[in-house]
């Protein structure tokens, strides 16, 4: 995955890594996938030490949030094992259609399915945007297989719910970006095209019935959380009070960065990386 990372190329959009989207469509037979109930799923797997898993957000993958802004690189180099899956129809992994198939529940499941197939027990876990509301439910569910998280790109937000996915489904199901003119669902179709993604998967997942996360549910998290959020980040909302909701959280505002721009900062690396030493 590394040798693949150097053929990525730095998207001309601001704060935005873009793979060419061609490569994005390549399978091949040596490709570590594993079958998690309905689904095909890539990930990957590397470095020694304490594990990390990482999942990733909306329209992105492995490579766009982790690989090219040096995540896995630099986890590896704090001495973590890096684990990192592709969601259910994103980057590698087998698109479906159907809205049912995206629950965030669902979706969990595949993040602890990669656990059991890679035979790890317990993790740290990290995860951007809709990778963190996925972390949470994770951890509502298998408590005992979450050793931290990091919600990235997600504060309160994560309880307020996700508004106007319908414009931003029929963005991605339009004949051209040129047919969009809502300026948020441009946005997500525009991200969506230079990640090479499957729209109309894409579309089914933007869709998908949304469970909701209130503040009595974070509440029962019980390990501890880093909230790591940009300063200008108005998708995700305030770091500061999501973690006022969860008895072992500490909030992060990575500063001058929005949505986007916040995903590579150094500050957020190396926020992460006191958060996961101050746990040994």
């Amino acid at each position: 995955m590394v040798g693949e990372a150097r053929a990525y190329l730095v998207s001309p959009g601001p704060g935005v890594f873009c793979p060419p989207a061609p490569f994005l469509r390549l399978r091949s037979p040596d490709l570590p996938t594993f079958q998690s109930d309905d689904a095909e799923i890539f990930y990957i797997d590397e470095g020694e030490g304490e594990p990390i898993l990482l999942i990733h957000g909306f329209a992105s993958n492995i490579s766009t949030n982790w690989v090219v802004p040096g995540w896995v690189g630099y986890l590896k180099g704090k001495g973590y094992r890096v684990v990192a899956i592709d969601n259910r129809g994103h980057g590698k992994s087998e698109k479906l259609y159907e809205t049912d198939r995206y629950r965030a529940p669902l979706m969990a499941e595949d993040a602890r399915r990669l656990l059991d197939h890679l035979g790890i027990a317990r993790a740290h876990v990290m995860g951007y945007s809709m990778g963190a509301r996925i972390s949470a439910f994770l951890a509502l569910a298998h408590p005992g297989r979450v050793r931290s998280i990091v919600f990235g790109g997600l504060g309160v937000n994560m309880v307020r719910g996700m508004a106007g996915t319908g414009p931003i489904a029929a963005a991605l199901e339009a004949p051209s970006i040129d047919d969009v003119s809502n300026p948020t669902a441009r946005t997500f179709r525009a991200f969506a095209e230079q990640t090479g993604s499957d729209l109309k998967a894409l579309a089914a997942c933007i869709r998908a019935s949304r469970e909701p996360l209130g503040r009595e549910d974070v509440a029962r998290i019980a390990v501890p959380v880093l909230v790591a959020v940009g300063e200008t980040d108005v998708v995700g909302g305030s770091a500061e009070a999501l973690a006022e909701l969860i008895p072992e959280a500490r909030a992060l505002v990575i500063p001058g960065r929005d949505h986007m721009k916040a995903v590579g900062d150094r500050a957020y690396k190396e926020g992460v990386a006191e958060f996961l030493a101050s746990l040994s």
